[in-house]
């Protein structure tokens, strides 16, 4: 086993630092007395008050909280049905297409995706707003839901549904009963991923979002051009605090489902 050498030290700890020591200033400068936030004054949660104070914030807030439910629910859906026709239906003609048009998101610049949807809702009539922000989060989160579920289809012992089929199952019922309580990890996962990246996006949400609904993403960047304010710093660590309660919480549950299933796998090798 090699040895642990200062070098790699070093560069560990630079790297962390680079990665989350700006978010520990932000954390720390949001508790600032100081309306200036690169200027120390004393302690004071006074910033956390008036953002719960704003309507403007809180509004973007809750705009972005049910796009990104709505929207990563629907993308989860349909990259699971899209995963499962690429992986289960074998060859049919336009796969390839299919296959292209799915993943195509991936690669696809999100400016010209968010210009392109923008036209799509002119040319057919579609005013902005909550629903076309739904529509744009859906198209470009389902193909990043397809990849997660189809790498766990791939691996997806089919005996088992066989298994379910020569019981009696319909089709439907062996995938209900069987394929997706197997795949159900892969499928919350999908889920969590799409919900993040519709939180974050601010690039197609900016071509896709009219008056009637603005994002918290273009809100901060909005407010953000002219200058960045300490309620920002405040609304950051909320949002960087709930991201770590989520993963701690996550990362908990899936040790703890690791440990039973190891139990259970030693109990079931136990002689009787």
């Amino acid at each position: 086993m090699r040895r642990f050498s200062w070098f790699n030290a070093t560069s560990l700890t630079l790297g962390f630092a680079f990665l989350y020591l700006p978010m520990l200033i932000l954390v720390i400068y949001s508790f600032n007395e100081s309306q200036l936030v690169t200027v120390w004054a004393g302690f004071s949660t006074k910033w956390y008050g008036e953002l719960m104070r704003n309507e403007a914030f809180l509004d973007a807030a809750w705009v972005t909280l049910r796009v990104a439910v709505i929207s990563s629910t629907i993308a989860t859906i349909l990259g699971t049905l899209a995963a499962y026709v690429l992986i289960r239906a074998g060859r049919f003609a336009g796969r390839t297409l299919f296959s292209g048009m799915i993943y195509a998101p991936l690669v696809m610049p999100e400016v010209i995706t968010g210009l392109s949807l923008l036209l799509l809702f002119i040319g057919i009539g579609l005013d902005r707003g909550i629903v076309t922000i739904i529509l744009a989060h859906t198209t470009f989160a389902m193909c990043y839901v397809s990849v997660v579920v189809s790498s766990r289809l791939v691996s997806f012992d089919r005996s088992l549904e066989e298994a379910a089929l020569d019981l009696g199952c319909t089709p439907f019922e062996a995938f209900r009963l069987v394929t997706l309580p197997i795949i159900a990890p892969a499928v919350i996962s999908g889920w969590l991923l799409a919900f993040t990246l519709s939180l974050d996006d601010l690039v197609i949400a900016s071509f896709t979002a009219g008056p009637s609904a603005t994002t918290l993403p273009i809100k901060i960047f909005s407010a953000v051009r002219l200058g960045v304010s300490p309620e920002i710093n405040a609304l950051s660590t909320i949002m960087i605090g709930i991201v770590t309660v989520g993963v701690i919480t996550f990362s908990l549950i899936s040790k703890s489902q690791a440990v039973r299933r190891e139990a259970e796998e030693r109990a079931a090798e136990r002689p009787a």
